[in-house]
């Protein structure tokens, strides 16, 4: 069993999906958890519904980046998380953030990587005209959008869809390959060799 914190700014569908994940008995994680960097996200909500603690952290209330994650990374020892799971979270890790928790870091984003790295992947889909998108869990690494990646999942692009439908239906992808991510990496399955992820062929 893992401690898994989650980061979020957002709705929390992804967060929500974890946190369901969890309620299952042979589910080898917990949410003890959540940090989110605005005042009203209505993740904070659902971090209560779930009986999780949660934290708003308030930017502007630090002196620079370093400190803001400072006092997160402090939060996410203090619950003595194993995994650092970003749902939604609208901020950039530092270096420093970063190897505090190395190859402990996930997330989530909405394309096939490394196709449509950054914001708005959805739209960049449809602009681009591709036929098929998706979404990946990858481990977090310095660089934007480019760490290993854990688990993909297609969805095809319709001729009708605009940047919300396609939305729609990536969401469910991903709320379906984030928790087996995080179950994955919770069972020991997961092996980070030259860059890329293996899973060991015991738990396939």
């Amino acid at each position: 069993m893992i401690n898994i914190a989650v980061m979020a700014s957002g709705r929390g569908s992804n967060f929500e999906a974890i946190a369901r994940a969890a309620l299952k008995p042979d589910w080898p994680g917990k949410v003890s958890v959540l940090i989110c960097d605005r005042e009203k996200a209505p993740v904070l909500e659902k971090a209560e519904r779930f009986n999780i603690d949660g934290y708003y952290l308030d930017p502007g209330e630090y002196g620079d980046r370093r400190q803001f994650e400072s006092e997160a990374a402090d939060l996410i020892a203090a619950h003595d998380a194993d995994l650092v799971a970003l749902a939604g979270f609208m901020r950039l890790l530092s270096p420093y953030f970063i190897e505090r928790f190395p190859d402990r870091i996930m997330n989530i984003h909405p394309s096939l990587l490394p196709a449509f790295r950054g914001l708005k992947a959805q739209k960049k889909a449809l602009e681009a005209g591709v036929k098929v998108t998706g979404c990946t869990v990858h481990f977090v690494t310095e660089e934007l959008d480019e760490g290993p990646i854990i688990m993909q999942a297609p969805v095809k692009v319709k001729e009708d869809d605009d940047e919300e439908k396609l939305s729609r239906r990536i969401r469910r992808q991903e709320h379906l390959i984030y928790p087996r991510s995080i179950e994955l990496y919770a069972r020991g399955c997961l092996e980070i060799r030259e860059g890329k992820v293996r899973i060991k062929p015991s738990c396939r």
